[in-house]
């Protein structure tokens, strides 16, 4: 058991304390996945079109272009990303933009406007792809591709990596690295912590994909607005009032094609609103989080 590549126990019933700046009780963490034009598509020299995270619950996979796909993806960078962007920086709000490099190359603007936003982009890989098969040397040439197209594009390399779709060897080959500083590939915890089963320690700020509009496009997900405001509601109250003995972290993710859709978008405002009428309330980027982590919770 002691070889066992897994940690089930993690802080257990006593974690750290988190200690936020200014003694918030939470830290609320939103993330824009920004993917569109990255996606399965024999465009792109796949041998299918893509099926995911989409408004078609169920989608095949086909050997040629699939348009109807296509154009749903394309909603995402033409307008959902503008509604987020306007909504954002609206309320001055700080964001964490995952971003697919390929997609960042083929919307210049929108990668402009983020960089004055202000926004972290940590980097989602080279392509939104499944890489559970790829061979080892092939992901990490990939990895190696996408950081320094990452930096080419923004200017600067990423301080986080997420790859969404991950392979047994991605966290392997994130720990090789020594230029990043976190990784967000887990959804193990609602704090930082230290992966120790690789090559060195490797800091990982988890993800979620419940407080995620992901799943408007599941089977059983979100239906309206409403229904996302509520059980972000629901997860941010929980984690408030926890934080009175032990602060927690709420990521919320967001995709441009998903909740930029005007018929959902009203339930995030919502939700911005909400929150804003709290004290103690922590909205910052990953990187923050992963920055304050390695100052007050150094890996022993």
């Amino acid at each position: 058991m002691n070889s066992y590549p897994r940690d089930l126990v993690g802080y257990g019933n006593a974690g750290p304390s988190a200690k936020w700046p200014a003694k918030a009780k939470i830290a609320v963490q939103f993330v824009m996945n920004y993917e569109e034009g990255a996606e399965n598509c024999v465009l792109h020299g796949d041998t299918h079109s893509e099926i995911f995270l989409s408004e078609i619950i169920g989608a095949q996979a086909y050997p040629d272009r699939h348009l109807s796909m296509e154009s749903i993806y394309e909603y995402g960078s033409r307008a959902g990303f503008w509604r987020l962007h306007r909504l954002f920086t609206e309320y001055k709000l700080p964001l964490t933009v995952f971003g697919v490099t390929m997609a960042m190359q083929r919307n210049p603007d929108a990668v402009d406007a983020m960089l004055s936003a202000g926004w972290e982009i940590a980097s989602h890989a080279m392509r939104w792809i499944n890489f559970q098969e790829m061979p080892i040397n092939e992901e990490r040439k990939q990895i190696d591709d996408a950081l320094n197209l990452h930096a080419a594009i923004t200017g600067v390399k990423p301080a986080g990596w997420y790859t969404g779709r991950t392979s047994p060897n991605t966290l392997a080959l994130i720990a090789e690295r020594d230029d990043l500083v976190y990784c967000a590939d887990s959804y193990a915890d609602d704090l930082p912590y230290y992966d120790t089963h690789y090559s060195k320690p490797l800091l990982m700020v988890p993800y979620t994909l419940d407080t995620n509009d992901m799943r408007f496009a599941t089977q059983q997900g979100f239906n309206t607005g409403q229904h996302f405001y509520e059980y972000l509601k629901d997860a941010f109250d929980t984690l408030y009032a926890e934080g009175e003995f032990a602060p927690k972290m709420l990521s919320i993710g967001l995709h441009c094609r998903i909740i930029g859709r005007p018929g959902r978008i009203g339930g995030l405002k919502r939700f911005i609103e909400y929150i804003s009428q709290h004290k103690d309330v922590w909205v910052c980027t990953r990187e923050d989080i992963a920055k304050h982590w390695l100052a007050t919770h150094p890996i022993k």
